[in-house]
């Protein structure tokens, strides 16, 4: 049998969306139709009787956009800034156009804090638990306005990876700028050899991860992917990495069609968030 078709059954579903994939690469501003077709796929997932949770990147692009600024920003307070901005633009767009389909989203910030300290914990899962419960979609991202480096994740593939352990997710969809898993950077190496299916990650794989990112927008590279791999996989899910070029891959994924990279769920009898937060 396939090991893809194992994705069609799967009922609670996280995907997290990279920076790049939402912003126009030319001048950093969201990507209004490609937003239009995410929101969709997530609908009709939710459609479905799916449950559909989504940790979305892109605050402080927005913001960075809206307040006029031609840099990254570099300072903490001015990356603050932009996400205080840009975190309430790109949740009013989710509302507006997760309305337009009859849905509610919901939106969900958090600090490592949160999931550091049990008490947090437990309230977060529960707050998920019955947001889904009834009916609505939460939309995750880490409160970039309030973080420091000494409480922050720093980049949304870790986040989405400990929402999926946190809520006891059946997958995990990373969509960024890059296909899937390579012997080697495909960028630098045209010899480089795509990886179908990890069955279990091993010394092996993790020494192929590269530091860094294929955009100026986004923040995690494969490094922080296979991290959020061991994470995911660990705590009993099946996750994908793939290219967020068409969010129309979002469907054709849960068929079990062969797009990205497939981890298999490798759940570990010891599995502890507080074991894997403490290396964080």
């Amino acid at each position: 049998m396939n090991l893809r078709d194992n994705l069609k059954d799967k009922k609670r579903i996280v995907i997290k969306i990279g920076s790049s994939s939402l912003t126009h690469t030319e001048t950093g501003r969201l990507n209004l139709m490609k937003m239009e077709i995410l929101v969709r796929e997530l609908a009709d997932l939710h459609n479905q009787g799916k449950d559909v949770i989504v940790v979305s990147s892109g605050a402080i692009a927005v913001g960075k956009s809206a307040m006029g600024l031609s840099h990254k920003p570099q300072e903490l307070d001015e990356r603050q800034a932009c996400a205080a901005v840009g975190q309430a633009r790109l949740m009013m767009i989710y509302q507006k156009l997760f309305a337009e389909y009859s849905q509610t989203a919901a939106q969900i910030l958090m600090t490592k804090y949160t999931m550091i300290n049990r008490a947090t914990r437990v309230n977060a899962r529960n707050t998920f638990d019955r947001l889904l419960s009834m009916g609505a979609i939460p939309i995750v991202n880490e409160n970039d306005t309030i973080s420091t480096d000494e409480i922050e994740f720093g980049d949304n593939d870790t986040l989405s990876a400990l929402v999926a352990a946190l809520i006891d997710a059946d997958v995990l969809l990373l969509l960024s700028d890059i296909d899937g898993l390579f012997t080697d950077d495909p960028n630098q190496n045209p010899q480089a050899e795509f990886i179908d299916i990890v069955e279990k990650i091993d010394a092996h794989l993790e020494s192929m991860a590269k530091g860094s990112s294929g955009t100026s927008v986004g923040t995690g590279g494969m490094a922080t992917k296979l991290k959020a791999a061991h994470i995911a996989t660990s705590a009993g899910a099946d996750m994908v990495i793939a290219n967020g070029a068409d969010f129309h891959i979002i469907h054709k994924i849960l068929q079990g069609r062969n797009y990205g990279t497939l981890f298999l769920s490798d759940k570990k009898e010891e599995f502890y968030l507080d074991d894997i937060i403490d290396r964080l």
